[in-house]
């Protein structure tokens, strides 16, 4: 088969499984989804629309509520790049005339003219070059907009907005509006990631799962018959109805938990209010990934989180937790979960495909790394660094940090694994928790430090089950690493937890 009429057929899988995604939504009387269409909507931005209702509609990078998702795929059975002069580029998009940036502004007036409210997203397995590249925020898929205006005519940005602006023929304030509902997707999974993470949601909702042992996936069929019939628009009562009359729907079975979820920034491509019973979204403190400047971890952001995750637990015995969530969060929602609340508590984790962990998801296996502490004096003082390397080894980092910027650290502990850090070192929940636990041993046995700084790459699901031997820790101090390189490129101080 010709590697033209491949691409299609996984781009066109790949559209169709991007609307089972969010038109699974509208069987979630929970969900704020009350409309989605498939190839309908402005052109070059028409392969998935998303309606929300406006009581409940999910928020941008900024805080201001979207009505509307529109979603744009670019499928590449090979690897490639593209840059910000594609945009301008009819070519680019091959079989129309006019630009995807000028599809987008067109979109943008019609249904974001002030710049808010409709969200614009291309949607690509591509890379982009700088400096693209740089401008976009992977927290939200958004550019940085103080950084695309920064520098004059002759600059590198300078030429960057000219190109655009010219393209368009208008001026820099009209430009700033399109670029800020403007987003790129770089970050998408593959086909067989979103078949995972659909047959669990058709589990949750009452949809017939389809095995993971079939080659086949029938959904994907489904959206050609009915594109081909053209109906293309879903509400909640017609898609009800579609599914019944397409026979999707399977006995339903009631959630073995209740789900909650804390976001502090916002996933690629679905939302936690769609994945969870209760959400609290704390986006609206961050710019990026980075804490507002008159806001506060301990004093603005744990008060909240400490209250929003109690009162859930108060109320039910068995919890599940979706976390979009810095280290700090997901520490100290284990401290408020610690080894003693008594809850069966279950967490999902993306690493290795998308699922819940818990503490005994599986059986103990011999051959699972284990963790090993290696300590060092730093000098004189009484506090004391850990450096955890599950996934990355950042010993050195940390060290260099410490030594840099922390003159009261005395002891520096790197706990590392018995093999080489991965995304995938940690197997399962039990794993993580036999790490913790043992983690937390050997740190006993060295002593209590009446301060201890945290610096941890590692699965967000062990960092929850170590916050829950936070007493045994002692008061600690989580930091955060700054991911996307546009402050310090370092660390920074996180949240408190005594």
């Amino acid at each position: 088969m010709a590697e033209s009429i491949v691409a299609r057929q996984q781009g066109d899988d790949f559209q169709a499984r991007l609307f089972w995604l969010h038109a699974t939504l509208l069987l979630d009387d929970a969900s704020p989804v009350r409309r989605v269409f498939f190839e309908t909507g402005p052109r070059a931005f028409d392969d998935v629309v998303v309606d929300y209702d406006p009581k409940g509609a999910p928020q941008d990078h900024t805080g201001k509520p979207v009505l509307r998702d529109h979603l744009q795929c670019k499928w590449h059975v090979r690897p490639g790049q593209f840059g910000y002069e594609d945009f301008v580029n009819p070519d680019f998009t091959k079989g129309t005339s006019v630009s995807i940036l000028k599809r987008a502004h067109d979109a943008q007036l019609a249904h974001a003219p002030n710049g808010d409210g409709a969200r614009f997203q291309f949607v690509t397995n591509w890379d982009a070059t700088d400096p693209l590249r740089k401008l976009i925020l992977n927290q939200h898929n958004t550019l940085d907009i103080p950084g695309l205006f920064k520098g004059g005519p002759r600059s590198e940005m300078g030429k960057f907005r000219a190109q655009w602006a010219d393209h368009l023929g208008i001026d820099e304030d009209q430009l700033r509006l399109l670029v800020r509902t403007l987003g790129i997707n770089l970050r998408i999974r593959s086909g067989a990631d979103i078949r995972e993470h659909l047959n669990e949601r058709f589990a949750r909702l009452g949809m017939k799962t389809i095995p993971a042992n079939e080659a086949g996936f029938s959904y994907d069929d489904t959206i050609k018959k009915l594109h081909a019939q053209g109906r293309k628009e879903f509400d909640r009562e017609s898609f009800r109805d579609m599914v019944r009359s397409e026979n999707l729907l399977a006995d339903r079975k009631d959630p073995p938990s209740f789900t909650i979820g804390v976001k502090s920034f916002i996933h690629a491509i679905d939302s936690l209010e769609a994945r969870t019973d209760e959400s609290l979204n704390l986006v609206p403190n961050f710019e990026g990934r980075y804490l507002r400047d008159e806001r506060s971890w301990n004093q603005t952001l744990y008060p909240e989180l400490k209250e929003f995750v109690l009162s859930h637990a108060r109320e039910h015995d068995s919890l599940r937790l979706v976390l979009d969530a810095h280290v700090s969060l997901a520490f100290a929602i284990g401290s408020i979960l610690d080894v003693k609340s008594g809850k069966s508590i279950q967490i999902e984790q993306r690493t290795g495909g998308r699922r819940f962990w818990s503490r005994d998801d599986f059986p103990p296996e011999p051959d699972w790394p284990t963790i090993d502490c290696d300590a060092e004096t730093l000098g004189d003082g009484p506090e004391r660094a850990i450096a955890i390397g599950l996934t990355h080894d950042i010993g050195q980092d940390v060290r260099n940090f410490v030594s840099s910027n922390l003159p009261g650290v005395g002891s520096f502990v790197a706990a590392k694994l018995s093999r080489t850090a991965s995304q995938s070192s940690v197997k399962c929940g039990a794993h993580a928790a036999l790490l913790a636990e043992s983690l937390v041993d050997q740190l006993r046995k060295m002593g209590r430090s009446p301060k201890t700084h945290l610096f941890v790459s590692a699965p967000n699901g062990f960092t929850f089950l170590l916050g829950q031997f936070h007493k045994a820790i002692g008061p600690s101090i989580v930091y955060e690493f700054d991911f996307d390189g546009q402050r310090t490129c370092t660390y920074s101080e996180g949240l408190n937890v005594g």
